[in-house]
């Protein structure tokens, strides 16, 4: 391995150091305790090392998104893979997103909460984000419903399970109702 090689790791080892510390001090703290300050003292490098990385929070925050986003995808496509038939998929669909949701406060803040400087539905969104939204579509589109675009049914849905699951975090639902949520959004929405 070449000198700029093994730098060129290392400089990618201290990212993803970054990130995950970011991620697990937001996860345990709030968003609000992570600072660059922070962040250099737990990873024991300097603050001009973690800016030679990131230009500051926001920066932390996109990365810490487009990660989440990854994830996301992966838990919802699981989800579904293992689901039989169009209404089985889109409610394994919309309780893997709420898991989601739930498992990874910090992370779902950073996705959909907090300026990251990411954008979204544009050109130029990052593939992560684009994923994310394609894993929803996957399931999602075959249940649109006649003369819906896809991709607006998915936004829809979408927002739907957002709503459930920042109400239910907020304590603005009671819990013990959102199986019969899930059930209601799939009936009333999804043409199954």
């Amino acid at each position: 391995m070449s000198v700029q090689e093994r730098k060129q790791r290392e400089r990618a080892d201290r990212e993803r150091l970054i990130v995950a510390t970011a991620r697990e001090l937001a996860e345990q703290q709030g968003w609000d305790a992570v600072t660059t300050r922070r962040l250099a003292e737990r990873i024991e490098y300097s603050q001009p090392v973690l800016y030679s990385h990131f230009r500051g929070k926001r920066e932390i925050i996109g990365a810490v998104a487009l990660e989440g986003a990854t994830e996301m995808a992966a838990a919802l496509r699981a989800a579904t893979s293992a689901a039989d038939g169009p209404r089985a998929r889109v409610t394994a669909l919309a309780r893997a997103y709420l898991d989601f949701a739930e498992r990874n406060p910090a992370v779902y803040d950073a996705m959909f909460q907090l300026d990251g400087g990411l954008a979204f539905a544009h050109e130029d969104t990052p593939e992560p984000l684009k994923d994310g939204f394609a894993a929803l579509l996957e399931s999602l589109g075959e249940v649109a419903g006649d003369g819906v675009h896809p991709a607006l049914f998915t936004e829809v849905f979408w927002a739907a399970l957002h709503g459930l699951a920042t109400l239910t975090r907020a304590g603005r639902l009671p819990p013990a109702e959102a199986e019969r949520r899930v059930e209601l959004l799939v009936d009333r929405l999804a043409v199954i």
